[in-house]
């Protein structure tokens, strides 16, 4: 069975939706998850430079800032597929998709477990970076709640 971090994992999707906006390069295709320190990987033409890290990074804990609810809907398959990527899903999700939603932020088909308020998440940090074969690495990090700046 899977392990999940709820602030990792809500941060996750937030980190999704901020590189999808501002570079329109979608949701990661690969990332992996882990309470000490995450990565995401995204299809890109060129490297990020550091300030566009630190633009997404501070994009993010603005985000945070703003202590939105995480709700979850469901919402049947063949909705779910018209307005979702769903291919990250599990075979065994059935019928009924489950929508995770911060806000007007984000919206995504998801089975992971996710914090009830972006405030629950922590400062969130980009540890680290790279770029091999158009493809961008983030590595990144959250903190406890008393670590964001308020």
């Amino acid at each position: 069975k899977k392990e999940y971090f709820p602030a990792m994992h809500t941060a996750e999707h937030l980190l999704n939706s901020t590189m999808d906006k501002m570079f329109a390069c979608g949701r990661s295709f690969s990332s992996h998850i882990e309470k000490k320190k995450s990565k995401c990987d995204y299809h890109l033409s060129k490297r990020m430079t550091e300030k566009e890290l630190a633009a997404v990074e501070r994009t993010v804990n603005e985000i945070i800032k703003l202590n939105i609810p995480v709700t979850e809907e469901f919402i049947g398959r063949r909705e779910a597929d018209e307005k979702y990527f769903t291919g990250k899903l599990p075979s065994e999700a059935g019928d009924t998709i489950r929508i995770i939603r911060i806000g007007n932020f984000d919206a995504c088909p998801c089975i992971g477990q996710h914090v009830g308020n972006t405030s629950e998440i922590g400062l969130f940090s980009i540890i680290s970076a790279d770029y091999d074969d158009a493809v961008m690495r983030i590595r990144f990090k959250v903190g406890n709640g008393s670590e964001i700046q308020k």
